[in-house]
């Protein structure tokens, strides 16, 4: 619960290519603005003075984005090659990323998959935010899905709250603040898609938990923890547990693995049938 500051910078994984840092929930990763001095940016360059690259706005790479009131894992490349090898994983959603919440309210579908897609708000007041598709006011909505799995339910505060974790399979801004918000089960502390009446926690509850990055040679597996606790924070009393965390998230790995391995024997076999085809019209056989 302790507040950020440019000292406080818990590293959870480094090379000579990456960092993964856990990211503070009161944090933005970046600022052009003059005064805005707590930062991800200037944790970094306090820390690793001597890794800033000089030919970059930031002096650090970032991989991916979180939300200014989000936690969790956080990918920095250190140099532009290192940059573009992570952005093709990113781009070709090879990338599994997992986040931990607390919403609002007892979820009583234990597994379901949220689809709805998110455009932009232009209400009036309202331009800041995200919305989904049918919203008065939403423009240039596209596709999203995020799978959901309930872990535990439990009190926030007294009031009743359930713990999951969260899937995205897309990287629409506000995804999983606006899909959570859409089944009526908003996140616990999310000010902005409470409409302003979620106050009283200290934080938003969003960390990103998990973070598997399919690199070549070597994948990059970092898990930044669950801060979920009621050793970390007593205003959290789980009451009743469905299933525990390590093995869902174990589960949804392997799942992800078969998943990218079935996709790349399908493109291996397109492959072979194209090449084929191309043989059989040279020397051709009909």
């Amino acid at each position: 619960m302790e507040p950020a500051s440019v000292e406080r910078l818990r590293v959870l994984f480094q090379s000579d290519d990456y960092i993964v840092v856990d990211k503070h929930w009161d944090i933005r990763i970046d600022s052009k603005m003059w005064y805005e001095k707590n930062t991800v940016q200037a944790q970094l360059r306090h820390r690793f003075p001597h890794l800033a690259d000089p030919n970059t706005y930031y002096g650090f790479r970032f991989c991916h984005q979180l939300d200014f009131s989000t936690s969790g894992a956080l990918c920095v490349a250190l140099n532009k090659a290192a940059a573009g090898l992570a952005y093709r994983c990113f781009k070709e959603r090879t990338v599994t990323k997992a986040y931990l919440a607390l919403v609002r309210g007892l979820v009583e579908e234990e597994i379901q998959n949220l689809d709805f897609s998110i455009g932009k708000n232009t209400s009036e007041g309202k331009t800041h935010m995200m919305c989904v598709e049918g919203t008065d006011g939403c423009e240039n909505s596209k596709p999203c899905q995020t799978a959901l799995t309930v872990l535990e339910y439990g009190l926030y505060d007294g009031e009743p709250v359930t713990k999951v974790l969260l899937q995205p399979f897309t990287g629409r801004t506000h995804q999983l603040r606006v899909h959570c918000s859409a089944i009526g089960h908003p996140i616990v502390g999310d000010f902005t898609y409470s409409s302003g009446t979620d106050d009283g926690p200290f934080r938003m509850m969003l960390h990103a938990h998990l973070l598997h990055i399919p690199l070549d040679p070597k994948p990059m597996l970092v898990c930044a923890g669950d801060p979920f606790l009621p050793s970390v924070d007593p205003n959290w009393l789980p009451q009743h547990s469905l299933r525990p965390l390590k093995a869902t998230v174990d589960a949804l790995l392997q799942k992800e693995e078969n998943r990218v391995n079935k996709s790349r024997k399908e493109e291996s076999e397109e492959q072979t049938k194209q090449c084929k085809e191309w043989l059989r019209e040279w020397v051709g056989v009909s």
